[in-house]
């Protein structure tokens, strides 16, 4: 959404400090398809991320008090969203299929292959990840954060999260593989 003429984000959010509600509402339509995008990358889909974007809101307008102007409210927000999808995760993650990970294996690494990868192609083929792998993957290679970060937010341990990383992209560089073959064939 286009913010109406002359108001800035800084006053959108000046104003959510205040508990206007007419600017929350437009704080969030103006920052919903951001936090929706980051909040996909992170939900295996459009139901979770919306359930997620919803409560990174709330929590936005729960702690806006807290926000420092110094730092850009997209980064603020984007910080909220993704942890937001990390406390869904670890909430839903019971539900989930736990991998035995000490009978894992260390699996090599095909760089070549990976980076043959675009970022829209990476992004299609992380919706087919089991949720841990696509976390860490999001958390690793997009996000930044080392190991011990991603297993203090995931509740799991530092190695798991490199198995989990080495797993996903394993299963990246096969669905390349796939991919390849049936264009060969084609």
């Amino acid at each position: 959404m286009q913010l109406p003429p002359g108001i800035t984000e800084q006053e959108l959010v000046r104003q959510c400090k205040n508990g206007d509600l007419k600017h929350q509402e437009m704080l969030y339509k103006h920052f919903y398809g951001y936090a929706m995008g980051v909040g996909l990358r992170y939900s295996a889909n459009r139901d979770d991320a919306l359930e997620v974007v919803n409560d990174a809101f709330i929590k936005a307008f729960g702690d806006i008090e807290n926000y420092r102007t110094d730092k850009p409210f997209k980064a603020w927000l984007r910080k909220i969203v993704v942890n937001t999808a990390i406390d869904k995760y670890r909430r839903d993650k019971k539900h989930l299929m736990n991998v035995e990970l000490d009978n894992a294996v260390h699996i090599g690494s095909q760089a070549s292959i990976l980076q043959q990868l675009n970022a829209n192609d990476i992004l299609k083929m992380l919706d087919t990840l089991p949720p841990a792998y696509r976390m860490v993957f999001n958390l690793y290679e997009i996000d930044g954060y080392d190991h011990n970060e991603i297993a203090a937010m995931m509740g799991i341990s530092a190695s798991s999260s490199r198995v989990y990383l080495a797993r996903a992209k394993e299963k990246l560089r096969s669905m390349l593989q796939e991919d390849k073959e049936h264009e060969r064939r084609v």
